[in-house]
């Protein structure tokens, strides 16, 4: 019979702290909703610099073709890289 009771003792005190932890759970979520989008990504970009990643810069293509398959064939001929490692 102790080691029922030793068990029972073992799922209350093993109860007692999932229950904890699901309100520090909980209260984490609730302060990872008060960051704003412009906040997030510029912590993204921040890691991505400091990890190596180097941004690309693109640029809008006007073109005056008729289709969308010559301009993408002639876009795509005329591709120059923006920077070089």
């Amino acid at each position: 019979m102790s080691d029922d009771t030793e068990l029972l003792e073992l799922v209350k005190s093993l109860t007692e702290r999932i229950d904890g932890l699901e309100i520090k759970i909980k209260a984490l979520e609730l302060h990872a909703q008060d960051v704003p989008e412009e906040t997030m990504v510029a912590i993204a970009a921040a890691v991505a610099a400091y990890l190596g990643h180097r941004a690309k810069r693109r640029q809008p293509h006007f073109t005056t073709s008729r289709s969308w398959s010559a301009s993408t064939r002639r876009s795509q001929h005329a591709h120059h890289p923006l920077y070089t490692r």
